[in-house]
């Protein structure tokens, strides 16, 4: 059985205190409660899917708990959606199972383009919840899914079309699982500071003023993260999505100008996960 000490207790209570945002807190507390089964039960818990941000907050707050582990598993290594698994740490982790299934969509989509949107919209449609549901990995016939075990049968069963295309849905294992070149533009630009309405506004090709708006409104992301701040510090490596418009992952930064402007290099890539 899991036993919290006194230092624990203070780091879990600090994690916690740190977390603001409502959705956040309650994705937390719905972890803790499978920690505390798993550690009871002596039985693996998974969690829903959840972004990297989510991912790491979860993995994060388990390292406060004694004997128990955590596994981050998305499907595949360049996942974006994952579920974690819950475990006492005496098992080994390749032997307990994440709760992940895989699917493909086959269809005739010569005439019919479909988007990530389609295929995600026709799954919503059949009551699923979006945490049920890793990444979708768009192809030229089809799609891969990644989805939670629990509701395979249900899409097997449910899913016969997306947008105007019947399709077919069988289950393949891990190994199957090929993601699609993910294509992205290259942007090289030069900013007066790496705040996120600045580099932001470059990657998504909207004047800062326009940016500061859709950061105020709730649209920007910074890993992962809602951001609402438009002067947070942007740093190579970084990822910012905005609802609709795709990714900028921030590559790296370069020099300065003579006119002290900073060099710095993007990748916009569209939304397909």
């Amino acid at each position: 059985m899991t036993r919290l000490t006194g230092v624990n207790i203070i780091h879990l209570d600090k994690l916690q205190s740190m977390v603001t945002n409502p959705e956040d807190r309650e994705i937390l507390a719905r972890a803790m409660d499978l920690a505390e089964v798993a550690g009871k039960s002596h039985r693996p818990q998974v969690t829903d899917f959840y972004d990297p941000y989510r991912c790491a907050m979860i993995a994060r707050a388990m390292g406060y708990l004694p004997d128990l582990a955590v596994v981050v598993d998305g499907g595949y290594p360049a996942a974006e959606r994952s579920r974690v698994l819950i475990f006492p740490d005496y098992m080994f982790a390749g032997d307990v199972d994440t709760g992940l299934s895989f699917l493909a969509v086959k269809g005739s989509f010569r005439f019919n383009t479909v988007t990530h949107r389609d295929y995600l919209g026709a799954l919503l449609g059949l009551g699923l919840r979006r945490e049920k549901l890793g990444d979708i990995l768009v192809g030229e016939d089809g799609a891969q899914l990644v989805v939670a075990a629990e509701v395979v049968d249900f899409i097997k069963m449910g899913l016969t079309g997306v947008g105007r295309v019947r399709v077919t849905v069988h289950e393949i294992n891990r190994a199957e699982v090929k993601p699609p070149a993910r294509d992205y533009r290259e942007i090289k630009v030069t900013v007066q500071s790496l705040r996120l309405d600045a580099v932001a506004a470059h990657g998504f090709g909207l004047s800062r003023t326009k940016m500061a708006g859709e950061i105020a409104a709730g649209k920007i992301y910074l890993n992962w993260r809602l951001c609402l701040d438009p002067s947070a510090p942007v740093r190579p490596g970084d990822m910012i999505s905005a609802r609709g418009r795709g990714r900028v992952a921030v590559e790296q930064t370069g020099g300065q100008t003579k006119k002290g402007r900073t060099n710095l290099l993007l990748h916009r890539y569209g939304s397909n996960r």
